[in-house]
């Protein structure tokens, strides 16, 4: 049952029949290239696992992106709670499969994630984490209206903070 849904994409809840095709993205080693290491088997096991638990927690997390068209697992997009520098932060998360990079559909998931966000969370900034050199990951930030708020030491590595602020609180 989709949570979003775009013009080419259906945004839904990780299954544990999505191992697989989750495994051909989060265990390659360009897509993964910005984390400390791919992901095996086991990592991307317990990645859909951590996701089903925030469902449940915060009522949101990355969820599978699925392509319409062919009903493929092509990438996840989502929402999940991270603490930067004390304070509780939402941030819009994705990754896509790397022979559709370029397509324009990691822009129409976070877009789609980010306006769920602001719809139906109370928080009045979303953000989103990316290494300093994944000049692809800020692109799509870029377009989702984010600019760089600051920049953190995240997980040991360095992190910059793209943030976008909620507008006028009529629009969503």
């Amino acid at each position: 049952m989709p949570i979003i849904e775009t013009k080419r994409l259906l945004l839904r809840e990780f299954t544990s029949e999505d191992v697989e095709a989750l495994a051909d993205i989060l265990s390659d080693p360009e897509t993964m290239r910005f984390y400390p290491s791919p992901l095996d088997q086991i990592g991307v096991v317990d990645w859909i696992e951590r996701n089903r638990l925030r469902y449940k927690k915060d009522g949101h997390g990355l969820w599978a992106m699925v392509l319409k068209l062919t009903d493929d697992l092509i990438g996840d997009c989502g929402l999940t709670a991270q603490v930067i520098d004390g304070n509780r932060e939402i941030e819009i998360g994705y990754h896509v499969r790397r022979d559709l990079w370029g397509q324009g559909l990691a822009p129409e998931a976070a877009l789609a994630c980010r306006d769920y966000g602001f719809r139906q969370l109370s928080v009045d900034r979303l953000i989103s984490l990316i290494r300093p050199e994944n000049l692809p990951s800020r692109r799509v930030a870029e377009k989702m209206g984010m600019s760089l708020w600051k920049q953190v030491m995240w997980r040991n590595l360095p992190h910059n903070v793209f943030a976008v602020f909620r507008p006028n609180p009529k629009m969503y």
